[in-house]
């Protein structure tokens, strides 16, 4: 049996996709996940499966949530040993500042065209380094402010990504444990 951390894109932001975590453990639960756990009304979930095919995961969860709710979520499943992998090959985890540090999760590797060209792009207050699963990011005036944002990342690369900060992928980890 396998450790899983799904992240969901967009729910429960600014009163939109509105989805009770404890509905949704029970909905996943009954549709074959175990030991389904939720941190912050966000999105992020830690589930043990015996599918070892992440894209069939997510798409169980999808699937699940259009069914439950009637609305479609983007989904990222990862193993529990991918996002320790990261975690502890973040380029930035001797700088300070905990509160400044992002990890953007991507669903594929993107091209590598793309990859050279954001590589040439320089941002104020702003690094950032690539790897074939996650862009670390390390934004010194806080991600509120930054131009390396989600959206920014995805429309340059042309991935499906998400954004966790190190507080939640550091809880993942333990929820996880």
């Amino acid at each position: 049996m396998e450790t899983y951390i799904a992240f969901l894109r967009g729910i429960n932001v600014s009163g939109q996709k509105k989805i009770k975590m404890a509905d949704l453990r029970r909905s996943l639960e009954l549709a074959g996940l175990e030991k389904v756990q939720t941190y912050i009304q966000s999105g992020n979930l830690v589930f043990q499966s015996t599918e070892e095919n992440t894209s069939a995961l997510e798409n169980k969860i999808r699937e699940r949530i259009t069914r439950d709710y009637g609305f479609d979520v983007p989904v990222m499943v990862m193993t529990a040993n991918s996002i320790a992998q990261i975690l502890e090959k973040d380029p930035f985890k001797d700088l300070e500042g905990t509160s400044y540090k992002y990890y953007v999760l991507l669903k594929m590797k993107p091209d590598p065209e793309r990859i050279a060209e954001f590589e040439a792009m320089r941002f104020e207050n702003e690094q950032f380094v690539f790897t074939d699963v996650c862009v670390y990011l390390y934004c010194a005036a806080g991600y509120g402010k930054a131009k390396l944002n989600n959206n920014f990342i995805e429309r340059k690369l042309k991935v499906v990504a998400t954004t966790r900060n190190l507080n939640t992928l550091t809880k993942m980890m333990a929820l996880a444990n």
